[in-house]
């Protein structure tokens, strides 16, 4: 009867995890909904942005932007972006172990000189990369805990600043971006300095450029106020695209936790039965065996 009682127990415990993980993959997917209508209305918006910084800086070839200002890598900054809570799966361990292969394989020679800074958007990604002894130069956690645009900009404009007063001379970002609720793609991208597409810059497009925008009061009136607009807008989007990632990485995580429950409660059910089957069956051979032993 012990170890009935064992199993018993089993089936609650393993129950009541059921329940948790279920209810978590539910909140999940309610979070994933709003956070997906962002990214999508996001995309085409900072996608066009893009497009119009693009043609604007072929329309001024020559001109001399300090974010497009491609220097001697002497302090490279790696922004990994993470999540604050767990139980996402891979999720975070996904884009902490792209940064060390980042910052150990690329900048090789950079890293061993101590010219490598990484900076983490999330408590997770954080404590995996201190669990392998790589230092994290500083911490933005605040920025997922209630993500707005508004609340990005101090930071966003830190960057900015560190790029154009030379802090860093280049800066890279490491993220998921979302898919859909099973898959996030893994996304290393250069955020500064910016460049334009080779295949962007032939005679014909960049006359077709010229002759597509009016620009008023003057092309470099525009260039100084889009390409810091445009710089805020893409980490933004970044910030989203890890935020759905990260519920859909958790819906699934918690949906394959509640099918696993499932089927373990579906066995232990069967080992109970099956062990109390053998209880009743050695009670009825007792029983038969000492009326036998009276008869005697």
């Amino acid at each position: 009867m012990a170890h009935l009682k064992e199993i018993r127990t089993r089936i609650d415990t393993v129950g009541s995890t059921r329940q948790i993980t279920n209810a978590m993959k539910m909140v999940s997917a309610a979070k994933l909904r709003k956070a997906q209508d962002a990214i999508i209305q996001m995309r085409p918006y900072a996608k066009k942005l893009h497009e119009v910084l693009e043609h604007c800086q072929m329309c001024m070839p020559n001109k001399e932007t300090p974010y497009y200002s491609h220097r001697e890598l002497k302090r490279v900054l790696l922004v990994v972006i993470g999540s604050n809570r767990g139980l996402c799966g891979a999720f975070n361990i996904n884009v902490a172990k792209k940064a060390i292969e980042v910052a150990t394989k690329q900048y090789g020679e950079l890293f061993k000189e101590g010219m490598i800074d990484i900076t983490c958007i999330g408590k997770k990604a954080e404590d995996y990369l201190k669990s392998r002894d790589y230092k994290v130069a500083s911490t933005q956690h605040y920025l997922l805990d209630h993500l707005s645009f508004e609340q990005s900009l101090q930071y966003i404009q830190e960057l900015l600043d560190s790029f154009t007063m030379e802090t860093y001379d280049r800066i890279e970002l490491i993220y998921n971006t979302f898919k859909n609720a099973a898959v996030q793609i893994l996304t290393h991208e250069v955020f500064l300095p910016l460049s334009i597409p080779q295949d962007f810059c032939t005679p014909e497009e960049i006359d077709l450029a010229r002759h597509t925008y009016i620009i008023e009061p003057s092309g470099d009136f525009l260039l100084e106020r889009l390409m810091p607009k445009v710089l805020k807008t893409e980490f933004y989007k970044a910030l989203l695209e890890s935020a759905a990632s990260e519920y859909g990485a958790r819906m699934t995580s918690m949906h394959k936790a509640t099918d696993n429950a499932e089927q373990l409660i579906k066995e232990l059910r069967t080992q109970y039965n099956k062990a109390r089957q053998s209880s009743i069956t050695n009670e009825i051979i007792e029983i038969v065996g000492g009326a036998e032993a009276l008869k005697k």
